[in-house]
């Protein structure tokens, strides 16, 4: 089976993010970008299956040049081809969208995988929004999968279980945290990707409908105060936990 795994370069989570441009972008001298962490569970799923059953693995991002480092990690992975869909990344979920089903259309592939959302803009809304561009079924914040001849078995976890999603292919799957944590590339690996072919392709994302106005930091948590020791302070803590904090 051949798959397609959709992704995206992403600040590495432990970058101290500065703003630029009137604070309505990361300013990006000195980031280190890494590949989305969600989309590490999709390759992983995604190269486990093709071991399993055969076929190839396509990564697919939307992104400028610098995006081609992040595909090449991907390849290095195991992946069998890459796609860089040159543009301007933004934060408008349904132009992303366009941009990949436009791709998805031209392309064959019964599967196509992505994360559940996105290291930066966490909006766990693309995926789902090429389905119903592709009008293929779509299974959202799956933690496992496998495919049964022209079917797909999808677990879901839920409050108290796990719900399992039977979809018909071609489908589209989102993946979160589950059985998937992504392999070390190998020294072969590595070598290997630098012959493996990636295309370069211009996208036109059309004029965009949501504007960033600006981006702001999280307010500074307030310092920790010792009310007391033992059980001698839990009346002071259940008073400021009723009457200044109030959430009890």
């Amino acid at each position: 089976m051949d798959i397609i795994v959709c992704m995206k370069r992403v600040p590495d989570t432990e970058t101290r993010v500065r703003f630029s441009d009137g604070a309505t972008a990361i300013d990006r001298d000195g980031v280190k970008f890494i590949l989305s962490p969600y989309d590490e569970f999709a390759l992983e799923a995604a190269l486990r299956t093709s071991e399993a059953a055969g076929g190839e693995v396509t990564v697919v991002t939307l992104g400028d040049e610098d995006s081609q480092e992040t595909l090449r990690a991907a390849l290095a992975a195991g992946a069998d081809a890459a796609v860089l869909l040159r543009g301007s990344v933004t934060m408008d979920g349904l132009a992303t969208a366009k941009v990949l089903a436009g791709e998805l259309k031209t392309r064959e592939e019964q599967l196509v995988l992505f994360g559940v959302k996105a290291g930066d803009d966490d909006q766990q809304q693309v995926g789902p929004m090429v389905a119903t561009l592709l009008g293929r079924p779509c299974a959202s914040d799956v933690t496992s999968f496998e495919v049964r001849g022209d079917v797909v078995r999808c677990d879901r976890a839920v409050e108290g279980g796990t719900e399992v999603v039977e979809m018909d292919l071609p489908a589209v799957v989102t993946l979160t945290k589950g059985d998937f944590e992504l392999r070390y590339a190998s020294l072969k690996g590595i070598m290997a990707a630098k012959r493996k072919p990636l295309d370069v392709k211009d996208a036109d994302l059309g004029p965009g409908r949501l504007v960033v106005e600006r981006l702001e930091y999280p307010p500074e948590r307030a310092e920790g105060r010792i009310v007391g020791e033992g059980v001698g302070a839990v009346p002071e803590l259940v008073r400021l936990l009723r009457d200044e904090a109030k959430v009890i």
